[in-house]
């Protein structure tokens, strides 16, 4: 089964105007000249940066996503952004479910299943993200904890057209550390498994499974190369322009 791959740069709260919008610029223009269209390429700016992002990436290929949405799609949310507000911008996805929303924000699977679906039926396509603590990995809890996460975070609408699964090790995240290839894939295998017991084999077979925890351009075309990495969601690596770009060209 061929998945076209996705590298999607989640920046999280990086990012004034002018730095930004020059980001994204280098970004569309260097993966403009590639000529690539078995590669997706997405950029996840903040909030205060979707609509100048948008303009400085136009005619390039780049996707627009944003980093999270509320489940409503209107009311009395003060500092929250739905999903038809997204869709409204131009967005084409968003991230819900990061280990930093999960752990600062408290969110539960049920909350971020209730994202998925309502930005699913906004028409954006969701990235759900997974992903064990240090502790939890010790202690040999791995595959219970994805699993958990995957069934809980998941809603019965997803498919493999409007849903990707972004697995993300907490402890590798920022910190420069990584899990060998053969755990990587160990956990993308057993995610997919799993997948297919929730949503049926046809929409395991055909979802793209990113790897988000510390990929970068010395690592990336290792990580890329495994069966069942369709993709990476990175994070520091790509507020650089050549790091981004450098893990786009690593992409199989």
């Amino acid at each position: 089964m061929v998945r076209k791959t996705l590298i999607a740069g989640n920046w999280k709260m990086n990012g004034l105007l002018e730095e930004g919008v020059a980001l994204a610029k280098g970004v569309g223009q260097e993966f403009k000249k590639t000529g690539r269209r078995d590669c997706e390429v997405l950029v996840c700016p903040p909030f205060t940066l979707l609509s100048a992002v948008k303009k400085a990436i136009k005619g390039t290929r780049v996707a627009l996503g944003a980093q999270d949405c509320h489940f409503a799609e209107k009311g009395a949310h003060t500092g929250d952004v739905s999903p038809v507000m997204l869709k409204d911008l131009g967005c084409q996805y968003v991230i819900v479910g990061h280990s930093e929303r999960r752990t600062n924000h408290h969110e539960t699977n049920e909350l971020i299943a209730k994202k998925a679906e309502a930005a699913i039926n906004a028409g954006l396509k969701v990235i759900i993200c997974i992903g064990e603590t240090e502790a939890e990995r010790d202690s040999g809890k791995t595959i219970k904890v994805c699993t958990d996460q995957i069934m809980g975070s998941v809603p019965a609408i997803a498919t493999a057209q409007n849903t990707v699964i972004a697995y993300e090790p907490v402890w590798a995240i920022g910190t420069g550390r990584t899990p060998t290839t053969s755990e990587v894939e160990e956990v993308h295998a057993s995610i997919r498994k799993v997948i297919s017991k929730k949503l049926g084999r046809a929409n395991a077979n055909k979802m793209r499974i990113l790897y988000g925890g510390s990929m970068k351009p010395s690592n990336a075309k290792e990580l890329l190369a495994l069966p069942n990495v369709d993709g990476g969601l990175i994070g520091g690596a790509s507020l650089k322009v050549a790091d981004f770009t450098a893990i786009i060209a690593a992409s199989k």
